[in-house]
């Protein structure tokens, strides 16, 4: 690059000294052509031989670096004609010249429209196509100012007919240049393009400085300076695209923004060409007729883009204004058009009755957690097209998001809303076909029914009340809002509010059920279990408030809460009791923390702040969490990276493959507790199975519930380890599982022996 850089910039130098006055030997003006082609070569080649570019890359400089061969032929050849020539005027456009530079343009081309090109919509392949005949008609009016009027004017019809190609080569270059810099390119490195730009429209508008150079000194030529030039940019070109394939002109993490660095080009010419037109009104040149028509059809050019442009942007705000009020999924109105169009309804003139129905999907989230989001999709959206045909044109079917639709229905009474409700029952009470996949869908519904003047929120707050009251009703039903309804609403929504306080009020606790040897009562580990001390209702099992939680959000906080409180006292533990402390620490998470990208990077932190090894922290899921796919398999991957085990919870209950626990980073399985202690007959095959299945995984297996000796003997013969249970010992405080560690007494059989020496769970 440097020497093609030198070579350039020594030819200017050169010629604009000879232009003031003749220095040197004439062929000393030439040789910067020879040695900056040879140059230019060389360093395409390089180029168009990286292994590591798009084959469509590689052979667009293929191209260039074959056009760029043919023209360091060319040069050279007309160089030689003006050299041998005893008449230094004209153009020594001789054969061999426009043979070779005239084969390197059309390649030029050829591989310019061979680049494939970005999608494009029918309105910017028109605009593009647009800019560059604008373009190429500014270069032609000056071509024709500059050289071509000038070739006509003489005797030498092979001077015109010379000028006259040479124009239309150029012209086509121009256009091929513009229209390809102009469009978005996926395989060329836009630097690299524009730079190309620059050097193909230096070789096309060069020859136009012929005539006044020719008038200071005949035997100057402006391709002596321009081409050297034309050799560098394009050189610079190629470099660019090396560096561009090695990430070297681009930072880490940063996304460019696309851009149209010629978007102003047409105007340009347009005030090129007016520049043009004044100059020669000034002069009362002949050709005044040719600049004016010129300018009026550029003027054209420009009004049609515009025209054009408007078009576009107007296709584009309409595409934004559906995309702002329309759900992407299913194409129904979302939240926004939703409450628009209620609002209109309850504000028409008139008292009028609206009702609204708000329809929730109860088997949704199994559906995704089973079979993937992709087939969960396919559900909402075959259950937006049945809910559509359902309602008449003056009623709107909306998506709340998730698996909830509303529906407005306008000008409806209750009867007439029983027979919206009715048709919207029957229509999902056929399955939906998605993926190979036959799925059953169950909704409830739930209506509120209102007037004119009614406010929106509260019809919408009734009709969820409603909603949930219909999911007790067994397959898909709808119930109408009662009053009766708001008191079990409003207890749940209470209960959300005050869980809130709890989180931060001291008001939860943990209690710890030892995980022991099964053979000699070895407390093996514990499991930590929260609990709530209502202050009115008393203390509260998990099963009351966790829904809770998952509804409101409020598990995210809940979920660092217990983790923050059981670390703390595993590291309590295990300054205290030393050996004798449990050796892991058993704690649930929740789904929507497996979803959390930073939950991983929290159980790291809370890992170093209380300075506990990796591998005696547990995290139990349930199997819906495991097979759920994308951030859930992610973040499960990242806690193993850290070191920290995970446990399959329930063992059994749910959908549990062999694929599951060879893909999944699993390394405990628990067996239900429903296996443990049922019937002995009906028990052992299942439980059999599992430690088979548990042992040939490697996986560590604990038997959850277990209650009596017989059970506990049972599991022992089976081949089971461990186990917890009400045998060994009821969840307990902390203070009291200290003591137990203390004793350094087994468990075995002692909650039987005495079922009140610690809480009840």
């Amino acid at each position: 690059m440097r020497a093609s850089a030198g070579t350039a910039l020594f030819a200017v130098l050169w010629f604009v000294l000879n232009l003031v006055h003749p220095v040197g030997p004439k062929f000393v003006l030439w040789l910067p052509c020879a040695v900056a082609g040879v140059l230019a070569f060389l360093i395409l080649l390089r180029t168009a031989r990286i292994p590591s570019l798009p084959q469509a890359t590689r052979r667009f400089w293929r191209h260039l670096t074959i056009a760029v061969g043919l023209v360091a032929i060319g040069v050279p050849a007309q160089a030689v004609d003006v050299l041998t020539s005893a008449d230094r005027h004209g153009a020594h456009t001789g054969p061999v010249m426009l043979t070779f530079c005239g084969a390197g343009v059309l390649v030029i081309m050829y591989g310019l429209f061979r680049l494939p090109l970005g999608r494009q919509s029918p309105g910017e392949v028109t605009r593009i196509v647009l800019d560059a005949a604008t373009v190429a008609l500014a270069a032609a009016v000056f071509m024709w100012h500059f050289s071509t009027r000038t070739a006509l004017k003489g005797d030498d019809k092979t001077a015109v007919y010379v000028s006259l190609l040479v124009t239309l080569i150029a012209l086509l270059a121009v256009f091929a240049v513009v229209k390809f810099v102009l469009s978005s390119h996926l395989h060329v490195d836009n630097g690299a393009l524009r730079l190309l730009a620059v050097a193909i429209m230096m070789g096309a508008v060069g020859p136009l400085f012929r005539p006044p150079i020719e008038a200071i000194d005949p035997t100057l030529f402006p391709g002596m300076a321009t081409e050297p030039l034309v050799y560098f940019f394009g050189s610079w070109a190629a470099a660019r695209q090396r560096c561009a394939s090695n990430g070297a002109t681009k930072r880490r993490g940063v996304v460019e923004a696309r851009r149209r660095p010629f978007s102003m080009l047409p105007y340009v010419a347009v005030a090129a060409i007016d520049g043009l037109l004044i100059a020669v009104s000034l002069q009362k040149s002949d050709d005044l007729t040719v600049v004016v028509a010129a300018v009026v059809l550029l003027t054209a050019l420009v009004v049609v883009r515009q025209v054009v442009a408007f078009r576009e942007n107007s296709r584009l705000l309409a595409r934004l204004d559906h995309g702002a009020t329309h759900d992407a999924l299913t194409q129904l109105p979302n939240r926004v058009l939703f409450h628009s169009r209620l609002q209109k309804a309850l504000t028409s003139p008139g008292d009028r009755p609206v009702a609204v129905a708000l329809i929730d999907l109860d088997d949704f989230k199994e559906v995704n957690d089973t079979l993937g989001h992709e087939v969960g999709d396919q559900l909402l959206i075959g259950v937006a097209t049945r809910l559509e045909g359902c309602v008449r044109a003056e009623d709107t079917v909306a998506r709340l998001g998730g698996d909830e639709f509303v529906v407005v229905l306008d000008d409806a009474d209750p009867a007439t809303a029983d027979l919206a409700a009715e048709r919207m029952r029957n229509a999902l009470h056929q399955p939906i076909y998605a993926d190979g996949h036959e799925l059953p869908i169950r909704a409830s519904i739930g209506i509120a029914d209102g007037r004119s003047g009614a406010e929106a929120s509260v019809l919408l707050r009734q009709a969820d009340i409603a909603m949930y009251a219909a999911k007790k009703l067994a397959g898909t039903a709808y119930l109408h809002y009662d009053p009766s309804m708001a008191t079990a609403g409003s207890d749940h929504t209470h209960l959300g509010a005050e869980l809130r306080e709890a989180i931060s009020g001291d008001q939860l606790f943990l209690l710890y059920q030892p995980i022991v040897a099964l053979d000699d009562g070895r407390i093996l580990g514990a499991e930590a279990l929260v609990r709530w001390a209502h202050p009115v209702r008393g203390v509260l099992a998990p099963d009351a408030f966790i829904p809770v939680a998952e509804r409101t959000g409020l598990i995210v906080p809940l979920g660092r809460w217990v983790m923050r409180t059981a670390f703390a006292q595993l590291a309590s533990w295990i300054a205290e009791h030393g050996d004798a402390a449990p050796g892991v620490l058993n704690v649930n998470v929740s789904a929507r923390d497996l979803r959390e990208p930073a939950f991983a990077d929290a159980v790291a932190t809370l890992l170093a702040e209380f300075r506990l090894p990796a591998d005696r922290i547990v995290l139990e899921i349930t199997e819906t969490m495991a097979v759920e796919q994308g951030q859930s398999v992610l973040t499960l991957h990242r806690l193993r990276g850290l070191g920290v085990r995970i446990s399959l919870d329930d063992f059994g209950t749910g959908h549990s493959t062999l694929t599951l626990l060879h893909d999944c980073p699993i390394d405990e399985i628990k067996l239900d507790r429903s296996f443990t202690q049922s019937p002995i007959d009906d028990r052992v095959p299942v439980s059999a199975a599992v430690i088979h299945l548990a042992q040939a995984l490697g996986l560590h297996a604990v038997a959850e519930g277990v209650e009596t000796a017989e059970q506990a003997e049972q599991l022992l013969s089976l081949g089971y380890l461990a186990a917890q249970g009400y045998l060994f010992a009821r969840p307990m405080p902390a203070g009291r599982l200290g003591k137990v560690l203390e004793a350094r007494v087994p468990l075995l059989g002692s909650a039987a022996e005495d079922p009140a020496a610690v809480p009840a769970a």
